[in-house]
């Protein structure tokens, strides 16, 4: 097929003039009958990599994907596009209705879980009608080595195997280097079929900041960003409290999303914030891969992620369109001090790398240098030093060499002996002759004293620190013990090093704007152009009519370009990016009556 075939097809489908990153690549090998891994970053248009295709190829592409929700979201994007998709998933009532149409030839996507995908009547019902591409949806949940290992998926190859000349699409956005080469391996794909498109996302602002009264930064972001957003608890009984109190301190709509609450009642919450423009989801990590809701404004966790990997994943849920976006994480010292317990209860043949994967976390968290160039790093790439759009380069930290301080900490631990919180050890650094101090006679230890009145504000964010990276470790009474590393930064062998986080008011300056609402920049309509909020109105009624969310109708970005272009004939609306032909006829005159009257 020749580029310009591919390209008035893109057009006519999506209703774009171009691809985007890599998009273009992975197509063309996918055309041209190739096996492929692509890696991705969130947002960077992945499912039309398998879309198009499906389009252009004769056949059905059979997309594997791990979560019912997340099929009937892309379901209804494929739909308005025009694209001929189903799914064939035990909650669907017409499954048998989708099987006639499948061995009809009537379908250009078919959706199903690897559960189903991996039973022998699926591999024959595979083999009455032509197939033209397997599309496997999260990839990284086949290998064992990364942060979501699904068993399932290890099923896929035999099924596949089975069509040796179909040719197979993985697809993730969160995979190291250990994670993709086990990919390959497990789904037959050639090692030069790996395209890396890259990590970066630069429209997520990242703030990481120690969490001291949860309710009021949430609050205070909350704020900040009017648009739609999550909020990530480490557990359900955090989840409903935090719903609760941000519901009664915005007045913003808010609803908690967990495994404990009746399934009918997370459907329901779960389809309100897709369809809303305002709301806030308080949620466990199982919200959020079930949706492909482009306009999340931000992602905020209450507490750390399992690993890299995974803030990785659930920070790149917001600013799926594109505009700005804010991640924000607020950790505190237990966090790290129960991930570090848990470790003990996996696997030993995967302890090493969730250890890793854990440490990675705490550098993240502990660095005053910039997030996202520790958080590329990671992924293996080589990023520049600062990136203009994280909390450290947009307002630096001061950095302190603490070496000396985090000696005296580590030793006056061990020679309480190992089982003292950090406020008996504070007392005993600064001299204080307390009566449990004297009892236990700690204040005739070298260390008792040693620690001046200008090294005393640091001692708190120090031991923070030092939970965090595992130097100092929660005995089972609330004590503290010496970790891994303490024995070679007792011995003066490893620096460490302190971030002091900038002292700002909460209701800050922005560096950049000199604006005290940092994220009016990622609002729907920045200008407040009359226009704009026309439209919007309008995609409310359209997408209330055809029980779709709004965004399936068109993104933000797509109004934007209409307000500030303002289309006067069918042919010109066209050219909007995001209009394909199927939009342009099912809601091209409701848009240009809009834009007429303004």
């Amino acid at each position: 097929m020749t580029e310009t075939h591919v390209l008035d097809q893109l057009h006519a489908t999506f209703g774009f003039s171009a691809f985007r990153g890599v998009q273009d690549q992975v197509v063309s090998r996918v055309l041209d009958g190739q096996s492929t891994l692509a890696v991705m970053p969130t947002g960077a248009g992945k499912s039309l990599t398998y879309q198009l295709p499906a389009v252009m190829l004769p056949g059905t592409c059979v997309v594997i994907s791990p979560l019912i929700a997340l099929m009937h979201d892309q379901l209804r994007s494929a739909l308005a596009n025009g694209i001929r998709a189903a799914t064939l998933t035990s909650v669907d009532a017409d499954r048998e209705q989708t099987i006639d149409r499948f061995r009809a030839g009537e379908l250009d996507l078919l959706y199903v879980a690897p559960e189903r995908a991996s039973q022998g009547h699926f591999r024959e019902l595979l083999s009455k009608a032509p197939v033209c591409l397997f599309a496997i949806d999260e990839a990284h949940c086949v290998s064992e080595w990364g942060h979501d290992f699904r068993p399932d998926y290890r099923a896929l190859r035999p099924l596949m195997d089975a069509f040796p000349d179909v040719p197979r699409l993985a697809l993730t956005a969160t995979a190291d280097a250990q994670t993709r080469a086990d990919v390959l391996a497990q789904l037959g794909i050639p090692a030069d079929g790996l395209i890396v498109a890259g990590f970066d996302r630069p429209n997520i602002r990242y703030a990481i900041r120690h969490r001291d009264n949860p309710v009021r930064q949430l609050t205070t972001l909350m704020a900040e960003q009017p648009g739609p957003g999550i909020v990530y608890a480490p557990t359900r009984k955090k989840v409903e409290e935090l719903a609760d109190k941000l519901s009664a301190a915005t007045g913003r709509p808010v609803l908690p999303y967990h495994a404990g609450l009746p399934p009918e009642v997370r459907a329901a919450n779960q389809a309100a914030f897709v369809a809303s423009e305002e709301m806030v989801m308080v949620a466990t990590v199982a919200f959020g891969m079930g949706i492909d809701k482009p306009d999340v404004r931000f992602v905020a966790h209450a507490g750390i992620p399992k690993s890299i990997e995974g803030y990785y994943q659930e920070t790149g849920r917001a600013g799926r369109d594109g505009d700005p976006s804010v991640a924000v994480m607020l950790w505190g010292a237990d966090d790290f001090a129960r991930a570090r317990m848990r470790l003990e209860e996996v696997d030993e043949t995967r302890r090493v790398g969730e250890r890793a994967r854990l440490d990675a976390l705490a550098a993240l968290v502990e660095t005053g240098s910039c997030r996202r160039a520790v958080l590329l790093r990671h992924f293996g790439e080589h990023p520049p030093e600062t990136c203009g759009n994280c909390d450290n380069c947009l307002d630096a930290p001061g950095i302190r060499d603490v070496t000396e301080l985090a000696r005296k900490v580590l030793s006056a631990v061990y020679r309480t002996g190992q089982s003292y919180g950090f406020g008996h050890i504070q007392k005993v650094l600064l001299g204080q002759h307390d009566d449990r101090v004297v009892q236990r006679g700690h204040d005739q230890l070298s260390v008792f004293g040693i620690v001046s009145a200008d090294e005393a504000p640091l001692l708190q964010p120090l031991v923070r620190a030092l939970q965090a990276r595992g130097s100092l470790l929660p005995t089972e009474h609330g004590g503290l013990a010496l970790g891994d590393d303490a024995r070679v930064i007792l011995k003066g062998e490893v620096p460490v090093m302190l971030a002091i986080a900038p002292k700002q008011e909460r209701a800050r300056k922005d560096r950049r704007g000199g604006s005290a609402r940092r994220g009016s920049a990622g609002a729907a309509n920045p200008v407040g152009d009359p226009l704009f909020d026309a439209l919007r109105a309008l995609r409310r009624d359209l997408a209330q009519d055809a029980g779709v969310p709004p965004y399936v109708i068109f993104h933000d970005a797509t109004l934007r370009e209409m307000a500030e272009i303002r289309p006067a004939s069918l042919a010109a609306l066209g050219e909007i990016g995001g209009v394909g032909a199927r939009k342009l006829e099912a809601y091209g005159d409701a848009f240009l009556s809009v834009i007429r009257q303004h």
